[in-house]
């Protein structure tokens, strides 16, 4: 069976869409098991497959007229796709998120301690009690193995 243009192009498009929606289903369950570094495995991939669907996205805006020609079962399909598609982007925009609040409380904590670790100055007078010391930047450098 040959596909018209317009539901061989929807078609492409269904495909697109869900493999999107896989790979960033698998990303945002890593990032929900805290495990972000598995999610790490599929960025090239999504990127590129982002970067295509921006693209074709944009063609049909521009363009209606290539999918209206085709099946409205295709179409629905489609549809349906999408909807999945901005689902999911949903659920990894809040997993992303709690992992970034979790992480810049992780931070935060360290560097309170290693602050309050810090010895304090000694000087001469009332006024120089840890002034040395008050209102330093403190560099932390993380293992990225850890």
């Amino acid at each position: 069976m040959s596909l018209s243009p317009a539901d061989d192009r929807v078609e492409q498009l269904i495909i697109l869409t869900e493999r999107l929606t896989d790979l960033i289903a698998r990303q945002a369950t890593a990032f929900e098991a805290r495990r972000p570094h598995e999610a790490a495995r599929h960025v090239e991939e999504t990127a590129k497959l982002a970067n295509i669907y921006r693209h074709e996205s944009a063609r049909v805006r521009a363009n209606v007229a290539i999918v209206q020609a085709a099946a409205p079962e295709r179409r629905m399909r489609l549809v349906r796709a999408t909807e999945a598609f901005d689902a999911v982007l949903a659920r990894q925009s809040r997993a992303i998120a709690a992992a970034k609040t979790v992480t810049e409380g992780l931070v935060r904590a360290v560097a309170n301690e290693i602050a309050a670790q810090r010895p304090q100055a000694a000087g001469y007078g009332p006024s120089a009690q840890g002034a040395a010391y008050r209102n330093s930047a403190t560099a932390i450098t993380l293992n990225q193995r850890a």
